[in-house]
This record gives structure tokens, C-alpha cells and sequence, in this order.
């Protein structure tokens, strides 16, 4: 098993973009996804939710970032109605189910995987559970309605722990 989560990692990291490799490891989880093109939209619902100041914390935490085009994909005006001041609560509770206390890289990732036959439990900041699994050497995270999303760019290391990239938004149940 020890064998297959290495092989397994190596093919996961291989799709690290060239960016983790240092370049954001001074700035906050907060400033690496201000500085992202493909984040804009996770950007303005962490301010909208007020959030800024807490994922911008000593931390380690680990981010699974939704793309813009995961939130384009959601039904439409789901963003928009999360964004409002009145679902605030709401919009923080989406928003902390991606993220995880500590610092898990992908290595770290696909042990807990290798380790626990075949799956890995999260506990969210939320307080809900994602779970991890490998599908053809990419890690998957299954949200607690069933919902599927893929890293698609692991390991952009921050000063305040690493972002891994997804191609959807996971819900809380």
C-alpha cells in the first residue's frame, strides 16, 4: 500500500502548478487567492462574509479553493443570493466547509487516503466532514450530499498553510 500512495502522490503532484513552488509562501491563504485570476469570485465571498481576517490568521489551514467557473456552475443565482448581507451566516458556513485546520498537503493527502483503505475523513471548520479519495491518480472530495470535486492544481503553498484547487464548490449537508 505504502508503494501505491507514493506512486499515487507522485502523479498528484505532477499537476502542481509551477506557482507552489515558493512563490507564494509569503503571502497569506487570503493574498494567494487575490492574487489568482481564477478566484475572483471565492475572493468576493470571503469579504462578503467577513472572513478576510480570519483566513488571513496564523492558521495552518488547508483550502480547497473552488475555481470561478465551480461557482458559474452552481444553479444560477445561488452566488448572488449567497452574497446578500442576509445570508451571511449561510455564506460563512459554505465557505468554512472548504477548509481544514492545519497544513495537508497532497503528500499528506494521499497517505491519510493509502492508510484508511481508500478514503480520508476532513473535518471542516464548519464542523462537517469531506471525504478524499483517489480516481485515476487525482484526489476527488466528496461533500456530504454527494457532490464530487476534483483538485485540479495542488500544493500552492502560503505563508498561513497551502491551497489545492477544485473544479466544483462542495456544500455542506
Amino acid at each position: 500500500m505504502k508503494m501505491f500512495s507514493t506512486i499515487a502522490a507522485t502523479l498528484l503532484l505532477g499537476t502542481a502548478h509551477s506557482a507552489a513552488a515558493g512563490h507564494h509562501e509569503t503571502a497569506t491563504i487570503v493574498d494567494t487567492a487575490v492574487a489568482s485570476p481564477q478566484h475572483e469570485t471565492l475572493v468576493a465571498a470571503v469579504k462578503a462574509a467577513e472572513l478576510v481576517d480570519a483566513l488571513s490568521g496564523a492558521g495552518p489551514f488547508t483550502v480547497f479553493a473552488p475555481t470561478d467557473q465551480a461557482f458559474a456552475n452552481l444553479p444560477e443565482g445561488t452566488v448572488l443570493a449567497l452574497l446578500k448581507a442576509e445570508n451571511r451566516a449561510q455564506l460563512q458556513a459554505v465557505l468554512t466547509y472548504h477548509v481544514v485546520a492545519g497544513r495537508v498537503t497532497a503528500a499528506d493527502l494521499v497517505s491519510q487516503i493509502g492508510d484508511n483503505g481508500g478514503s480520508a475523513k476532513l473535518t471542516t471548520l464548519e464542523g462537517s466532514v469531506l471525504t478524499a479519495r483517489l480516481d485515476d491518480g487525482t484526489v476527488t472530495i466528496t461533500d456530504e450530499n454527494g457532490g464530487i470535486a476534483r483538485v485540479v492544481n495542488a500544493d500552492l503553498a502560503a505563508s498561513n498553510g497551502v491551497i489545492h484547487v477544485t473544479d466544483a464548490v462542495s456544500l455542506p449537508g
